[in-house]
């Protein structure tokens, strides 16, 4: 397959280019300002691009995550649906578990609701912008991602840090569920979405077995072999990054049930086997 990807040079678009062209697709990557003409030879879009949203929130900068996201996406199925020969036939979209919002220990499967609150209206814009390629007779998979645990980057390179420096320990109460996958597992996913016709709609870009956040931490810890004894308080969260602080004690039990019927299977369905594989 052709395939255009936006967000190519990020943390996932390196990876998931790498898995891609391993496995015999062409990828070009696709800058900003959508063109039609972008788009011609291309079988299949990847649509990656967005602002951080692991910042301090600033008015600007939760106008940045929306705008990228929103109308970032708009412009690039207007450029779809304007294509009137050699349109691509596929787009999948990235979207993310924080569409659910935080729901305690309630299990979250891709039929589940959205929360209420900014990141879930972002996510569901965001979903809503991608599906209306739909139109224009072109399938859409919306991939809403968990927390990737992959080497030289992502939220992991972030957390480690104060482990290895033997200061590391659960966020808050530690019982809000993090629902994480394998960087390898999310590019499979993606090539999955992306080759097989019968893919259609979201799946939960999630390993199969969330955890807490205390089990994520011991399981860290071990990998790191170092303790996991200071428990960081949610106030200190709170001034450290202000409202954007939220989605880290935010609780999200999401499973790939829709990845699973499609038959997809996972190389690390355990977080204790993940970190290992990927801190060595």
């Amino acid at each position: 397959m052709q395939i255009a990807m936006t967000g190519a040079s990020g943390f996932i678009g390196r990876r998931l280019s790498a898995h891609l062209t391993t496995a015999g697709h062409q990828v070009r990557p696709l800058g900003r300002g959508y063109h039609p003409a972008a788009l011609d030879d291309c079988d299949a879009v990847v649509h990656l691009a967005g602002e951080p949203v692991a910042q301090r929130w600033s008015e600007e900068v939760k106008r940045r995550i929306r705008e990228s996201r929103v109308m970032g996406t708009r412009s690039l199925v207007t450029a779809l649906g304007a294509k009137e020969t050699g349109r691509p036939r596929v787009l999948v979209s990235a979207s993310a578990v924080g569409l659910y919002g935080d729901r305690g220990d309630e299990v979250l499967t891709e039929s589940s609701s959205a929360g209420q609150g900014f990141l879930p209206d972002v996510c569901s814009e965001w979903e809503r912008e991608a599906t209306a390629a739909r139109a224009a007779g072109v399938r859409v998979a919306l991939i809403r991602i968990g927390l990737v645990l992959g080497p030289n980057g992502g939220a992991l390179e972030k957390m480690v840090t104060p482990f290895r420096l033997g200061v590391g320990g659960r966020l808050g109460s530690g019982r809000q569920w993090m629902p994480w996958i394998h960087l390898d597992d999310l590019c499979a996913m993606f090539e999955l979405a992306l080759t097989q016709p019968h893919v259609d709609g979201p799946l939960n870009g999630t390993a199969p077995n969330p955890v807490t956040n205390a089990d994520f931490t011991r399981a860290l810890a071990h990998a790191l072999h170092r303790p996991a004894i200071f428990p960081v308080p949610r106030f200190a969260i709170n001034l450290l990054y202000g409202e954007m602080a939220q989605i880290l004690f935010a609780s999200q039990r999401a499973m790939p049930r829709a990845a699973q019927a499609a038959g997809f299977k996972f190389s690390f369905e355990d977080v204790a086997q993940a970190l290992p594989a990927v801190l060595t």
